[in-house]
């Protein structure tokens, strides 16, 4: 469909995917290689459901990968633009919930008690680095679970990979957990506390920790675009997974007989694995394993199910 004529022959599916990215990105961001194509040329786009489980198209996600970056981008500037806080609000967020958790858990509940000797005097540093991934994780799988409906108007309008509005979202989290490092990397130097060596596995349990939301996120957004009321049961799960994760606990007060299925739970390997890396503890690779496993296949499950749903969207969006 083209300056008003039809035609029958249809395009191969590069040319058709190009000229979508050129409608849904405007002029101004149009990639490199739909610029390229001839626009003159009389070609008719059908995008047409497919029924049953449908795969992801990986070559139409490279295609797309400006408008990626676009959309990180927007969702970054629309969390700090026009806020009384900003970014202090990345910093605030953490430092009150060490607060609270030190108070109520640590000195009340005692169950700073429950760490190592060496580790009793700095439990808010401990807090603190089972925090950075847990906030991240909480705020993407809240934020990103609900992103499909906050966004209604664009899933109507024009066509691009749905699979780009939670990633967005999710990859977008990442800035706040850069702030939230700043404030980390102060608090370790206010106690003493020196990573260890094997700090250098840190962005490999940020990547699991990026990949856990994702798969999350994908499966609660394509609920919510369908069952309207799952959006109140989010913040319920939100709040239950919190207590389920060894946020401000060790995983050793968890009966050794259950750890393994306590592991599939993929925050109980990343957050130890988090705090191994800074406090040099010993490293917990069954446990990560397992854990590493069920974000796996969560991101698999969350991809197929998010593709599976994804015909339905423009019609009950």
């Amino acid at each position: 469909m083209n300056d008003g004529i039809t035609t029958t022959q249809r395009p191969n599916q590069e040319t058709s995917l190009l000229h979508a990215a050129t409608d849904a990105l405007g002029p101004e961001r149009t990639p490199p290689a739909a610029q390229s194509t001839d626009h003159g040329a009389n070609v008719e786009l059908v995008i047409e459901p497919k029924s049953g489980w449908v795969a992801v198209d990986f070559r139409e996600l490279w295609l797309f990968h400006e408008l990626l970056w676009f959309l990180v981008w927007r969702d970054i500037k629309v969390r700090y633009k026009q806020t009384v806080l900003g970014v202090a609000w990345a910093v605030l967020v953490p430092v009150f919930s060490v607060t609270i958790f030190t108070i109520i858990f640590g000195n009340f509940a005692k169950l700073k008690y429950e760490l190592p000797a060496e580790l009793i005097a700095v439990y808010p540093v401990y807090v603190y680095a089972g925090l950075l991934p847990w906030l991240f994780f909480s705020n993407a799988i809240s934020v990103g679970g609900q992103t499909l409906v906050s966004q209604r108007q664009l899933l109507t309008k024009i066509y691009f990979p749905r699979l780009f509005v939670p990633t967005a979202t999710v990859t977008s989290g990442l800035v706040d957990m850069a702030i939230s490092f700043g404030v980390f990397a102060v608090m370790m130097a206010i106690y003493g506390v020196v990573p260890s060596p094997r700090i250098v596995l840190l962005p490999l349990l940020i990547l699991l920790a990026w990949a856990a939301s994702l798969g999350i996120a994908f499966t609660l957004s394509a609920l919510t675009v369908t069952y309207r009321d799952f959006r109140f049961v989010i913040p319920f799960m939100v709040q239950a997974w919190q207590f389920v994760s060894p946020v401000v606990y060790p995983t050793t007060i968890v009966p050794e007989r259950y750890r393994y299925f306590y592991a599939l739970n993929p925050l109980a390997g990343i957050i130890e694995g988090f705090r191994s890396v800074i406090f040099g503890t010993p490293f917990p690779w069954a446990m990560l394993c397992i854990s590493t496993l069920s974000t796996a296949a969560l991101l698999v499950y969350g991809v197929m199910y998010f593709r599976k749903t994804e015909r339905r969207f423009a019609d009950i969006a």
